[in-house]
Formats: C-alpha cells, structure tokens, sequence
C-alpha cells in the first residue's frame, strides 16, 4: 500500500504539471513547498454492494464533489460511477463512466476548480450499486495545509474577476468537512 501511495502521488504531480500547462503557467507551477511540495493525501479502499435507488435516497454513495485538487480513482469493471457534467441543470442528468483496464479515473476537485476560475469544473459523482460487488482506490490530492488557493493570474481578466475569494487549504477543508457532516448532538437528551 505505501509503494501503492508514492506511485500515485507521482502520477498526481504528473497530472497536475499537465493541468499547469493548460492553465498557462509554468509546468511546475503546482510543484513548490507550499503548494505541492508537502501535500495531504489519503487513500480509501472502497467496496459497495447491493443496490440503489436514487427515487428513495438510496446510494453506494450519495452525489458530492471532491473537496481536494483531484482524485486518482483505480477500479474494477463493475459499473457505478456517475458524473453530472452541469451540476446547475435540474433534473441533473448523470452519466455512468467505463472502466478502462489499466486505466485510472481523475475527478477535479473543487480546490483546482477555485483555482482555475472555473476552467476546470469539480467533478460531481455519485456510486450506484447494481447487486455486483464493487471495488476502487480513491487516492486524495491535496495542497500543503497552509497553502493559500486563489485564482491564478491567468484565470482571469477584467471581465472574468475571480469568482471565489482566496482561502488558506486547511480552512477551506474544515468547512467542507464540517459542512459534510451530521451534527448529533441536536439529538442528545
């Protein structure tokens, strides 16, 4: 599992050198001690099974966006994953995304999608069961935890300011944190 890690935070880094390109900045743009020279990454060994209805609220997990720069997201050929490409539309429309042999899946994570302006959207997903047994790795890329996120310099102009202020990395994921959870003490005695 730890050889598992290094080599996805390299393909990470890779990624992101690619992503830096396509946003007009230097290729090791994200690669500084403050950005990713000391990123917090973490791996989840996922498995889901059983089925879903998403009519009754019923999922292998429920839609939501990433909170970091990006996933790296290994998985067997067993259908599941869903993305909505335009969050905004109601109804949502989800599509199932194939599994490639060999192949990984990068989902955009909201921090990139702050930092890009919005080039870059975060990618919203959802697992649907199917009665199958599921299997993924899903390896989180995140910025130094005193890394400031804003808009880069080439992501925007006067007539496309920045849309999100800038915030510090830890502060952003403890809001998203606090904001993805459940608050039980409401229901104590």
């Amino acid at each position: 599992m730890e050889k598992y890690h290094q080599e996805a935070l390299r393909v990470c880094k890779a990624i992101a050198r690619v992503l830096a390109l396509a946003l007009n900045v230097d290729g090791d743009y994200f690669d500084t001690p403050e950005m990713l020279g000391n990123p917090l990454t973490f791996m989840r060994l996922l498995h889901y099974e059983g089925m879903s209805d998403p009519s009754k609220g019923i999922y292998g997990c429920g839609p939501h966006s990433d909170f970091g720069m990006m996933t790296l997201l290994g998985t067997d050929s067993v259908m599941g994953l869903q993305i909505c490409k335009d969050r905004d539309v109601k109804p949502r429309k989800w599509e199932y995304i194939l599994s490639i042999k060999g192949a990984y899946i990068v989902n955009i994570g909201d921090l990139l999608e702050r930092w890009s302006n919005g080039i870059f959207k975060s990618t919203l997903h959802r697992v649907l069961g199917n009665g199958q047994d599921r299997y993924s790795i899903a390896f989180f890329l995140q910025p130094s935890h005193d890394c400031i996120v804003e808009c880069l310099p080439t992501c925007q102009s006067e007539n496309n300011p920045p849309k999100y202020p800038a915030i510090k990395c830890s502060t952003y994921l403890t809001q998203r944190y606090q904001d993805s959870q459940v608050d039980l003490s409401i229901y104590k005695k």
